[in-house]
């Protein structure tokens, strides 16, 4: 005989008939039921390098619909903190932190290489290389989350590159002309809206060369290069902080943007934690979480 309670998300004691048992999987009251939800994951982005540094990387962004998240179960959400800029031309940029929804994990952003440094580092979206080295001195990115940083052009340029973008590579130093700019990041319309966001930090230039004119920074958050101190990357983008500069002494460069992770369902959650912000996009719900917490459909 028929358990004559219903079932929930975690337990469903008793004997049931096969069509008892479907009815409620489609009504999502069965042990193991799930709903299908959208998400965004982009981690926080790196700090660009001292001293004539690269631009930092962009933080990963990842991105996939129909994402099976089990009912009645809490989902770990974790957001990336940006990673700080370089202090002077020994020290590069801090590389970004990993965001995370469940078993999803967007790697942090690759920290600009400082002038004195070998290279930008690998991440997300790799950072720029500084303008003392001229071979491969760009961060490489992960491929499906971000893309490789600029490097110098030239030694005599006194130019850095930018960091990649989840869009762009991050570009070169012009010759004669300007810092590599920051690669563009990537929009999506998770919450109704377009948003671009996870651009690369521009790389950071000495005076009087380069025409003494920095890197910008990528669309969507990218921080701009200084011949000053470089430009922090936007908060809850992702974005790569901007390389610091070079005026009769090292200049800083910038913290790189927090990360952020959205999800949309077409079901409301049971629970959350972390004070994710939530608003409506047609019939769906959406949650931006900022900070780290938990969320139970």
């Amino acid at each position: 005989m028929a358990n004559p309670t219903a079932p929930t998300a975690s337990a469903a004691p008793g004997i049931w008939t096969l069509d008892q048992a479907q009815q409620y999987i489609k009504a999502g009251t069965w042990p193991g039921a799930s709903v299908l939800v959208d998400y965004l994951v982009i981690a926080g982005g790196a700090g660009g390098g001292g001293g004539v540094g690269g631009g930092g990387g962009a933080g990963g962004y990842l991105s996939a619909s129909a994402f099976a998240a089990i009912k009645g179960s809490a989902i770990t959400v974790t957001v990336g903190g940006g990673g700080a800029g370089g202090a002077n031309g020994n020290t590069s940029g801090t590389s970004g932190n990993n965001s995370v929804f469940s078993s999803v994990t967007a790697t942090g952003g690759g920290g600009g290489a400082a002038r004195l440094a070998t290279t930008g580092n690998n991440g997300g979206s790799g950072g720029g290389g500084s303008y003392t080295n001229i071979s491969t001195t760009f961060g490489t990115g992960i491929v499906g989350q971000g893309n490789n940083g600029g490097q110098c052009s030239a030694s005599s340029d006194g130019g850095a590159g930018g960091g990649g973008g989840a869009n762009q590579v991050g570009a070169n130093t012009i010759a004669a002309t300007r810092s590599g700019d920051g690669g563009n990041g990537s929009s999506s319309s998770i919450t109704g809206s377009a948003v671009t966001r996870a651009g690369g930090g521009g790389g950071g230039v000495q005076q009087g060369l380069l025409t003494s004119t920095p890197g910008t920074g990528g669309t969507g958050g990218g921080g701009a290069g200084g011949l000053n101190a470089g430009t922090s990357g936007t908060t809850n983008t992702g974005g790569g902080g901007g390389g610091g500069g070079y005026v009769s002494a090292d200049f800083a460069g910038a913290a790189g943007g927090s990360g952020v992770v959205i999800i949309s369902s077409p079901q409301a959650a049971v629970s959350t934690t972390g004070s994710p912000t939530v608003t409506t996009s047609g019939a769906n719900t959406i949650y931006t979480f900022t900070a780290s917490g938990t969320i139970t459909f």
